[in-house]
C-alpha cells in the first residue's frame, strides 16, 4: 500500500495521506515528479515501459517519472524514482526542479539533467523498466506521433530539449 501525502491548491501539505488508486476530495492534491536526463549530444535518455506494467504497457516515455510517497520531498523523490526505475544514484539535495506543472490532481515536478550516463551500467527495474536509450527531439516526436511513445503535447518535450541548456537546468559532472 502506497501512501501519499495531500497538499491544498498552494502546495501546502495539509497533514493528511491517502492510498494511491484512491479518488483525492476536491480541492486535494499529490505530488508527481519527473527526471529527464540529457547527454552531451543533446540527447534524452528515455525508458521503455514493461508489457505488463498498468498504464502505457510497452510505450516509451521520459527518463523516469513517478509519483512522491508519504513523506517525500519533491528532491526524495526524485533522486528515489531514478534509482528505483534504472539504478542511477544522484544526489538531488541541492537541485530544484527546473518548472512544475499543475495537473487536474496534482503538482508535477520537472528536473532537467545534463549528464553523459553510460547505458551499460544501469540497473532497470524489471516491474516498471525494460529497455532505455538515448533519443534525439526528432526521434521522440515521431515516436509520438507513431504512437510509441506516451502522448506527451509535443511542445513540451520540444519546451525541456530548449530548457537543457538554460538557466536552472543542472549540468552533473561524470565522476
Amino acid at each position: 500500500m502506497e501512501l501519499w501525502d495531500v497538499y491544498d491548491m498552494y502546495r501546502n501539505k495539509t497533514n493528511r495521506t491517502t492510498i494511491r488508486g484512491t479518488e483525492l476530495q476536491s480541492g486535494d492534491y499529490h505530488l508527481v515528479v519527473h527526471v529527464c536526463i540529457f547527454n552531451s549530444n543533446g540527447e534524452m535518455l528515455i525508458q521503455q515501459r514493461q508489457p505488463f506494467k498498468e498504464g502505457w504497457s510497452n510505450m516509451w516515455d521520459i527518463t523516469v517519472g513517478g509519483s512522491a510517497v508519504a513523506g517525500d520531498s519533491s528532491q526524495t523523490a526524485a533522486q528515489r524514482e531514478l534509482y528505483e526505475e534504472i539504478g542511477l544514484k544522484l544526489d538531488f539535495e541541492n537541485i530544484r526542479p527546473h518548472l512544475t506543472m499543475h495537473f487536474d490532481r496534482g503538482f508535477d515536478d520537472i528536473y532537467i539533467i545534463e549528464k553523459d550516463v553510460d547505458l551499460h551500467t544501469l540497473r532497470l527495474q524489471y516491474e516498471e523498466v525494460q529497455a532505455v536509450k538515448w533519443a534525439s527531439k526528432e526521434d521522440i516526436l515521431s515516436m509520438i506521433r507513431s504512437g510509441e511513445f506516451i502522448t506527451y503535447h509535443e511542445s513540451l518535450i520540444e519546451l525541456l530539449f530548449v530548457l537543457r541548456k538554460k538557466r536552472g537546468s543542472t549540468k552533473l559532472l561524470a565522476k
